[in-house]
């Protein structure tokens, strides 16, 4: 709703004083910033020419002032950056809050804070409690949540602002909803290179999941285009914003590919936070696994079940089920009560070591610990017993505590003795079990086998500095999986986000992520996210009957442009050029989706002499997103304006890719084609 001329004056002025404001802080802290480090490069410098003159005591009180100094120094610096990132576009909204004291604060909303010369709060970080109410009411009566307690009172107005360079370009009463302006602006603009911050149009179901504190771990089922991966970008930010001793490298995200990890790396910086750790599983199996110089990537995993390069379906899928943890762990329990000292040996000429007594330690003493971790146990005590607790000898005693055993520490042995044992669904001969485990590179159902195994008998690489993990496309992990991750970051809380329609793992699959609650100690809490904002809703009825869907809300408005069937193509090169065209005149970003990467690849050589468009393979990185190619499981979590998909008669969805022909149709945003 537009306000008065007024109104619109009064905006402007508070704007000028904003403005002005914003930029003697800036050139202040710019010349603290510039001074400061001159400052502590001296003070660095006269610790290190006085070095010697300290004593213990007083070189650490030394280091603890240099390290002061620093952080002191690095916050100036990082709040500088925050301010200069809003220079142009200070506030995105205002509210106006009246408390059951009857005391009115008039709240601008930014993506930091700034204080006057009298340190009154002039603009407020959208994460600080009171700007809640923002997101969660409309006008009416309102409370939010503070470290102080609960507080209540009348929410008088809520404001919008389209800023820029520093100008008032446009002012919105509103309420937020999804018939809000403001939003439905955002939804109709084109997608960008990469994903962008939403500060402005957190909605309320959003911003649930964003500022929750009381849960320690969080599951989020939400429909393609409901912000999931967003959502956990900007709930990272308010982590970091509300969370004492919590910094980014604190935080790591699980990305589903490489391509994606780039996709949303500047949502973070872009709300003033630096960028956390990120991997993928495959990328986390190829360090804990020494033993092979490469693991297969999910992608490449997916891409072998999708192209029909899988000789043996049935062997992968129980890879990857449930069962096969519980086999394991079966035979593993058997294989350890069967592991033994077989007699007593020397340790040089006096040092005699008695094997019932390391017996006992095997699986009495130590029987808390990981069996090959209970051995280095056994030689420590006995480095201590002879040597005086000096562990020069310890792989000594390893070497030899093994060699008067009936186990050793040979992974592709035990593997090896599972799958030839009774408690494997399938029984493999050893030629087999080498096929799968001997060469450089495993495959990726392979290598969390091996790595399950491994982590069980030696302990899994722990991971202390973690304090929050977020695993994005939660649906394509198993149960393996999430068991070796909480394994490794034990302290960690846990945010997952997924969608068990957007499952392209073809041999595991959710009736719902409800069920990883009993995956997680501490207090977790399952939401869902059922309203959809990328995608028009004529792309969404489509969509919908893919899957069978009718749960699915559409927020955009319609668009009255039917998704568009190409069916009997005479000519396939001259009519895809020609939409291609004609998409690329209208809109920034199209993709060509195909179903798997033999397809881009055909397709591209078709097309690539003709039209400006690029290959997005696995390894493809800082692709722009104008006109490209790329695989459907590629695709996921990246979304474009326009879309095409193609497959090839010969290679037609199946039933039961139903799952990820749905992915390829939900990147759209506005316009649909679908060959074949």
């Amino acid at each position: 709703m537009a306000i008065s001329e007024k109104e619109l004056k009064k905006e402007q002025t508070i704007l000028k004083k904003v403005n002005i404001l914003l930029g003697k802080r800036l050139e202040e802290l710019g010349k603290d910033v510039y001074q400061g480090e001159d400052d502590l490069i001296e003070f660095k410098k006269m610790m290190w020419e006085n070095a010697n003159s300290f004593d213990s005591g007083e070189e650490q009180q030394v280091m603890l002032q240099t390290s002061k100094e620093e952080n002191r120094y690095l916050e100036k610096q990082k709040y500088f950056r925050k301010l200069k990132s809003i220079e142009k576009k200070p506030y995105f909204a205002s509210i106006v809050f009246k408390d059951d004291e009857g005391t009115i604060f008039n709240i601008y909303m930014s993506l930091t804070y700034l204080k006057d010369i009298d340190e009154n709060n002039i603009l407020y970080d959208w994460r600080s409690p009171i700007c809640s109410l923002f997101y969660d009411y409309e006008t009416g009566p309102c409370s939010y949540q503070a470290p102080g307690g609960t507080y209540s009172g009348e929410l008088k107005r809520k404001r919008q602002y389209k800023i820029e360079d520093k100008k008032l370009i446009g002012v919105f009463d509103n309420s937020l909803n999804i018939n809000d302006d403001v939003l439905q602006e955002v939804l109709a603009t084109e997608s960008s290179e990469k994903m962008k911050n939403v500060v402005n149009t957190i909605q309320q179901e959003q911003n649930k999941v964003i500022r929750n504190l009381e849960d320690n771990n969080l599951i989020v089922q939400g429909i393609a285009g409901s912000g999931k991966t967003t959502v956990a970008l900007h709930r990272i930010a308010f982590l970091l914003y509300r969370l004492k001793n919590l910094n980014s490298n604190n935080i790591l995200i699980f990305s589903p590919n490489n391509i994606f990890a780039d996709y949303i790396s500047d949502v973070l910086p872009s709300l003033g936070e630096a960028n956390t750790l990120q991997t993928t599983f495959a990328d986390y199996l190829e360090s804990f696994l020494t033993e092979y110089s490469q693991v297969e990537s999910f992608t490449d995993f997916v891409s072998r079940y999708y192209s029909y390069k899988e000789t043996f379906p049935e062997l992968v899928e129980y890879k990857q089920s449930d069962q096969i943890m519980t086999d394991i762990n079966n035979f593993l329990d058997e294989y350890i009560n069967n592991c033994y000292f077989t007699k007593s040996f020397k340790e040089g000429e006096k040092n005699y070591i008695d094997k019932n007594e390391i017996n006992n330690m095997l699986h009495h003493k130590y029987d808390r610990l990981p069996l090959f971790e209970r051995v280095e146990e056994i030689a420590l005590k006995l480095c201590s017993n002879f040597y005086k607790g000096k562990t020069t000898k310890q792989k000594t005693y390893i070497k030899l505590l093994y060699k008067n055993s009936n186990f050793e520490k040979n992974y592709l042995k035990i593997l090896k003795k599972f799958f030839n044992s009774k408690y494997s669904k399938f029984q493999l001969d050893e030629k087999s079990v080498e096929k799968y485990f001997s060469s450089e590179k495993i495959n990726y159902e392979d290598a969390l086998i091996y790595a399950y195994i491994k982590g069980k008998l030696e302990g899994f690489i722990y991971e202390g500095t973690i304090k929050q993990v977020v695993i994005d496309e939660a649906q394509d992990y198993n149960k393996m999986q999430y068991y070796i991750i909480t394994q490794i970051f034990k302290k960690a809380d846990y945010t997952i986000l997924g969608d068990i329609n957007q499952n392209i793992n073809p041999y595991y699959h959710y009736d719902s992520l409800d069920k990883l609650k009993e995956l997680f100690k501490n207090d977790t809490k399952y939401i869902e996210l059922l309203k959809t904002y990328r995608s028009s809703p004529e792309i969404i009825d489509y969509t919908n009957k893919i899957l069978n869907l009718n749960h699915v809300n559409a927020i955009r408005r319609k668009t009255n442009k039917p998704v568009i069937i190409r069916k009997g193509v005479l000519d396939l090169k001259e009519r895809l050029i020609e939409d291609l065209n004609h998409l690329q005149s209208i809109y920034k970003s199209t993709a060509l989706i195909t179903k798997d990467i033999k397809e881009a690849n055909e397709l591209y050589d078709l097309l690539k002499d003709e039209t400006d468009i690029d290959l997005v393979e696995a390894n493809t990185k800082g692709f722009h997103k104008e006109c490209i190619i790329i695989p459907a499981y590629l695709s996921k979590g990246l979304e474009f304006d326009s879309v095409i998909i193609y497959n090839d008669r010969k290679n037609t969805y199946k039933k039961d890719e139903r799952n990820l022909l749905y992915v390829a149709c939900t990147r759209c945003q506005h316009e649909l084609y679908i060959y074949n």
